[in-house]
């Protein structure tokens, strides 16, 4: 049968494992997200100008044609 009490004991026994971080590995872990952040956010940036410059020629050579009637 399911006991609350030996549930939550376990839970306290679990709770007094863990083991926190430090100041500077949560300080090195928060550098190391804004950066990688930082940079993937620049990389799509920089893959979305690029798609838009070249749909940009794809659809002004479709519309050159289309005027030109060839």
């Amino acid at each position: 049968m399911f006991n609350p009490l030996r549930f939550i004991q376990s839970v306290k026994q679990e709770a007094f494992k863990v083991t926190w971080p430090n100041r500077r590995d949560v300080m090195i872990g928060s550098l190391m997200v804004f950066v990688l952040a930082t940079v993937a956010s620049i990389f799509f940036l920089l893959l979305d100008q690029i798609y838009r410059f070249l749909l940009d020629v794809i659809l002004n050579i479709n519309i050159q044609i289309w005027k030109n009637g060839t």
